[in-house]
């Protein structure tokens, strides 16, 4: 185990956002000292988020309304991450996409274009139009041969009004309609971790990694080589680790921890 005064001493910090720094659109306590503090110490920083609902720029302009001024560069998205990986598995392909503008707008800035008649895949993230008509497409594309793809793995999210069902639950009613398992970018996948790491310029030694869950933050960490921090301000509690077979370097109540709030 390590300490609070060990993440302090870190150069780099990759961050989750849900359950993290806010819930919905309520930032959680401490998290606004803790940005400032990163921004104080130059510490190097990037907001790697496996929601796909929201670009880089929204995400800048949500945090703005909370008071908080960090540019975009500061983001990474599962939605990035998955049109980085389809336009490179197939240039120029289509996509039927169940998902929010940051998603759609991922896949069209990748060259990706949309297609309700033969995409070659189906793209599932978080949203809000979730409905039976869009199932039942993309349970018919699959069967007929497009690639299944999530976001991100998360079977449920934190929001201002409770535990809200993620991406995973979301496919799922397509998976088992049609037997075919979809293929996850988001964290703990590897490709998306990479990519971070590579954003935020640190060695993996002078890195830790904050989220609030152990099947996605903390493992991806651990994968990754880097000191892992849990946070129980989302989706988890002081009992949660008990049911991984992996445990976090260090758990906290929140961020504020850090920044001695």
């Amino acid at each position: 185990m390590i300490t609070v005064e060990d993440i302090r001493a870190k150069k780099g910090f990759i961050c989750d956002m849900d359950g993290v720094i806010y819930h919905g659109n309520n930032l959680l306590p401490g998290a606004g000292e803790f940005v400032q503090w990163l921004k104080n110490e130059n510490k190097r920083f990037l907001f790697l988020t496996n929601s796909s609902e929201r670009s880089p720029r929204e995400l800048c302009q949500k945090l703005s309304r909370m008071g908080l001024d960090v540019s975009e560069e500061h983001f990474y998205t599962s939605a990035l991450a998955t049109a980085a990986f389809v336009s490179t598995q197939m240039p120029g392909c289509s996509a039927y996409v169940i998902g929010e503008a940051g998603l759609v707008n991922a896949l069209y800035d990748a060259g990706i274009t949309m297609n309700d008649v033969n995409p070659d895949y189906v793209i599932v993230g978080e949203t809000r139009t979730y409905n039976y008509e869009s199932i039942s497409r993309a349970v018919r594309f699959v069967n007929a041969g497009s690639k299944l793809i999530g976001t991100n793995p998360d079977l449920t999210g934190p929001t201002e009004a409770g535990i809200a069902p993620a991406t995973k639950a979301l496919i799922a009613p397509i998976e088992l309609a049609t037997g075919k398992q979809a293929y996850f970018v988001g964290k703990p996948n590897p490709i998306m971790m990479r990519t971070g790491i590579k954003l935020l310029g640190c060695a993996d030694a002078d890195t830790a990694i904050i989220g609030d869950r152990m099947d996605t933050d903390i493992i991806a960490g651990i994968e990754s080589e880097l000191d892992t921090v849990l946070v129980l301000s989302g989706v988890s509690s002081m009992d949660t680790p008990k049911e991984f077979p992996y445990r976090p370097k260090l758990i906290l109540k929140g961020v504020g921890d850090i920044a001695n709030v």
